[in-house]
């Protein structure tokens, strides 16, 4: 019997304004959706990970060792 297909819950859109992620300033940002209700934006940078709640104006700011000691931890 062939299973049902669940709509996907969550969708991820990207903007990527510079591939070469070495100047300061540069970042990827994705915004965070689930079931088509904005969750915030994730901003990929070089010396953090900044992620932006629904509607905060101030980011939570994540250097990347400690992303890197929170993934790692078990």
């Amino acid at each position: 019997m062939a299973t049902k297909k669940r709509p996907r819950k969550h969708t991820v859109k990207a903007s990527v304004s510079n591939i070469d992620l070495t100047k300061a300033g540069t970042s990827i940002s994705l915004e965070v959706f689930a079931d088509e209700e904005k969750l915030g934006t994730v901003e990929l940078g070089r010396g953090s990970i900044r992620w932006y709640g629904r509607n905060k104006q101030k980011p939570t700011l994540i250097p990347w060792s400690r992303f890197s000691a929170w993934m790692d931890a078990e």
